[in-house]
């Protein structure tokens, strides 16, 4: 059996690390193991490939595989997997979705705390040597407690499930939209509402998370309509997808003050160009895709991609297999 591991990113922190890579060949001895850091070539070497580990995949390289049963994503999102030819074949898609769900779900809570307490206002003023107690008071959003708050969450996945969780249990009142009501209510959630009762989510919530994954019901679900169905003094999070945020009406919407404010850690476009005027909105709150930023990011993919490996050999079912049809 071959594996083909296949990373290349700018960012060091996305790519497979040497422990990684040593460790992998050791713990399966009798497996072929190759590691590729670059694209360049991937044709040689997909075509006897039985497994892939990669985070990008193109059609034409996917057609060069003839022996390929399962293709792993180290990412949560796969939208861009999703090209008929891998949709319609038998090839299995997983993804890494509980591997960025927890810390995705710490940085949910940290930016609903600094939007309440103001924190990003109190940075500027200590950079300006302003003692701003009274200016922040008198803004037109107080500092606020989250405990007796609404969080409205778009999405009860790995990220929006843990959110839940920990929000409940410092005193929100959790509700969720989510595709398939008869699921479920998710613990720490007090009702869930189908996707077409996401206006009356948005009109009861003071903190709107957006935490699902990006398909055709959900891009640009965030547009100028439905910041108008927002209470005037809620928040905006979106650590699920930029391309699920219409930036122009979010941007028109927080210079008008038709929300309170917003935190976004992901953009239609990254990096966020120099001249976006996201930059300039003292009520948003920017954060350069850091949510699933952690030390221990690789030890989790390590963890979740060997032991789908030794379920892969002993013929048992998958971890987190991604319904191609669906998205997600």
């Amino acid at each position: 059996m071959k594996v083909l591991v296949v990373v290349h990113h700018h960012f060091e922190l996305w790519n497979v690390p040497t422990w990684f890579k040593r460790r992998l060949p050791r713990e399966f001895p009798g497996i072929d193991v190759l590691f590729l850091d670059t694209y360049q070539g991937i044709e040689n070497e997909i075509h006897d490939a039985e497994v892939l580990f990669t985070i990008s995949l193109r059609a034409d390289q996917f057609l060069a595989a003839r022996r390929l049963r399962w293709i792993h994503s180290p990412s949560a999102a796969v939208h861009h997997f999703l090209f008929p030819e891998l949709v319609n074949s038998d090839v299995v898609l997983t993804n890494s979705r509980d591997v960025h769900g927890p810390v995705v779900a710490e940085h949910v809570l940290a930016l609903m705390f600094a939007l309440a307490k103001k924190i990003p206002q109190s940075v500027i003023m200590q950079q300006r040597k302003i003692w701003g107690q009274e200016e922040i008071w008198k803004e037109r959003s107080h500092p606020r407690e989250l405990s007796g708050a609404t969080l409205g969450l778009i999405g009860v996945g790995s990220i929006g499930s843990r959110v839940a969780q920990m929000a409940s249990m410092i005193g929100m009142r959790v509700i969720a939209v989510r595709e398939h009501v008869e699921k479920g209510t998710p613990p720490g959630v007090e009702k869930v509402f189908g996707s077409d009762s996401i206006d009356e989510l948005l009109g009861q919530s003071d903190y709107v998370v957006m935490a699902a994954p990006l398909i055709g019901s959900t891009q640009a679900l965030m547009n100028a309509d439905r910041f108008a169905r927002m209470k005037p003094d809620a928040f905006l999070i979106n650590v699920g997808r930029g391309a699920q945020v219409d930036e122009v009406a979010l941007a028109d919407a927080l210079r008008n003050r038709r929300i309170a404010g917003a935190a976004l850690d992901v953009f239609e476009q990254e990096p966020l160009p120099a001249d976006s005027p996201l930059w300039e909105l003292e009520n948003l709150l920017i954060t350069p895709h850091t949510a699933g930023m952690t030390d221990k990011l690789w030890l989790r993919h390590y963890e979740l991609f060997s032991d789908n490996l030794r379920r892969f050999i002993a013929g048992q079912p998958l971890r987190f297999v991604v319904d191609k049809r669906k998205g997600y």
